[in-house]
């Protein structure tokens, strides 16, 4: 690595990620920019449909507690944030992070809602073929709620290039959030494939936080990571050439190898010659790791080709309903008596004709993970039985709970510690839009 280096950090892996480790990256991290990536595919579902409720809501139910927790430490130290937490409505989520910054005194704080995600009413007025389950956009019909397209990095650019403190998009690439800020700093070409796919690497790497610095690596005795109670979140200091080396807050729990980095790596990846992104389809196949210090790994190698001529969209509809019912049992014989519960549910909503579908009984403990069979019934001394399944209805879904329930006093004996539960069910489907239908939108507001 030569030349110039920026350092970014990951300040979440997902929407609800703990928040202390971000603030410990921008008080002891020495950045230049933190992202938080807090954007799943249903999670942006479930942002429309509350945004449907309220016009103002539809962000990341925990951008307030993060913006008040690190906007000051930020503003002191000149870190700029970059976070997908507008979900739904980033426009509202600039606003209520301007309201922060002033309420704390941050005069002058610039923030800016990267929008043109939201391509809803181009979904309901056409007909696309869907990409991971026959038909196309139209046989959802009415259910449809919300439809996102991946965006890339170019409006977080734009946002940076005019001078943005803090800027909130709705869906990008989760690789973006960290992307923006090398082209920005560096001034690459939106076509300089290379450099735009070895910026990908990082980016992914970061993307997931605590992952990469050996939270989701742990296994016990197989794979031991010291202090995960206090996990710190990884940051890169990035070359203008793309390569990187990573590292975290000394003193910080977790671990961050080769190894780490190898996992994260392969998290989410089809084919490593063309991870495919807006900006870049990146290729991994040279990515080469070294171990330079505790802690510390350099990543090089990598590289791309053109960008893919469409964009996936996220297309999030209502798909009934899910009823579920839980109940315990322990002491001699739990297995038994487990099973002899769920055979009775079984047979009850069989009976009476309640309209379920995917109905799943399993005992928590034996069978409702692992369900090869190989583990076998070991006589465990307490079980969990549950039943869960789909309905049209939610009076449907609500039987499955209340038939669990019943268990209680129509037996197996010593059934305790029921819930219920009934929740609608949001599921995704995806397709794919010209590039050239959509364009990212940028708005400023100034606390």
């Amino acid at each position: 690595m030569t030349g110039r280096t920026i350092r970014i950090g990951a300040g979440a892996g997902f929407s609800g990620d703990r928040i202390e480790p971000a603030l410990e990256l921008v008080e002891h991290g020495g950045l230049d920019f933190l992202a938080f990536e807090c954007l799943a595919e249903r999670t942006i579902a479930l942002a429309q449909a509350a945004r449907i409720g309220d016009p103002e809501a539809g962000f990341d139910p925990l951008l307030e507690e993060r913006m008040r927790m690190v906007l000051p430490a930020a503003h002191a130290r000149g870190v700029r944030i970059v976070t997908n937490m507008g979900a739904a409505n980033p426009a509202s989520a600039a606003r209520l992070v301007a309201r922060i910054a002033r309420e704390r005194g941050l005069a002058g704080l610039r923030i800016a809602a990267v929008g043109g995600d939201d391509v809803l009413d181009l979904i309901r007025a056409g007909d696309f073929p869907l990409i991971d389950r026959p038909g196309t956009s139209r046989d959802l019909g009415a259910a449809i709620v919300s439809a996102n397209a991946y965006l890339g990095a170019g409006g977080i650019v734009a946002a940076l290039d005019g001078g943005a403190d803090v800027v909130v998009t709705g869906r990008v690439g989760d690789p973006a959030l960290f992307l923006g800020p090398m082209i920005h700093s560096f001034g690459w070409a939106m076509d300089d494939w290379p450099r735009l796919g070895r910026g990908t690497v990082v980016g992914h790497l970061l993307e997931c936080a605590g992952q990469v610095t050996g939270g989701y690596f742990a296994d016990p005795g197989v794979k031991d990571v010291p202090d995960l109670a206090r996990l710190g979140f990884p940051f890169a200091d990035i070359g203008d050439d793309g390569s990187a080396i990573f590292g975290k807050v000394a003193g910080s729990g977790g671990r961050l190898t080769v190894a780490t980095c190898k996992e994260q790596l392969l998290y989410e990846i089809l084919d490593p010659g063309a991870y495919l992104q807006a900006d870049v389809a990146a290729d991994f196949r040279t990515v080469r790791f070294e171990q330079t210090g505790a802690d510390r790994v350099a990543v090089s190698g990598g590289g791309g080709g053109p960008q893919p001529a469409t964009l996936k969209v996220s297309i999030g509809y209502g798909d009934g309903f899910s009823g579920e019912g839980q109940i315990s049992y322990a002491g001699p014989g739990a297995v038994a008596r487990g099973r002899l519960a769920l055979d009775i549910v079984r047979e009850r909503l069989r009976m009476t004709g309640v309209p379920v579908t995917d109905l799943r009984c399993e005992l928590i403990g034996v069978d409702a993970i692992d369900r090869t069979g190989r583990g076998g019934d070991a006589d465990p001394r307490e079980v969990r039985a549950r039943v869960a399944g789909r309905a049209a209805t939610r009076a449907a879904a609500e039987r499955i709970g209340a038939e669990v329930e019943a268990l209680y006093t129509n037996g197996p004996f010593g059934g305790g510690g029921v819930v219920t539960a009934v929740r609608e069910v949001l599921a995704v489907a995806s397709t794919l839009i010209d590039r050239s239908r959509i364009a990212p939108t940028v708005h400023y507001e100034v606390a």
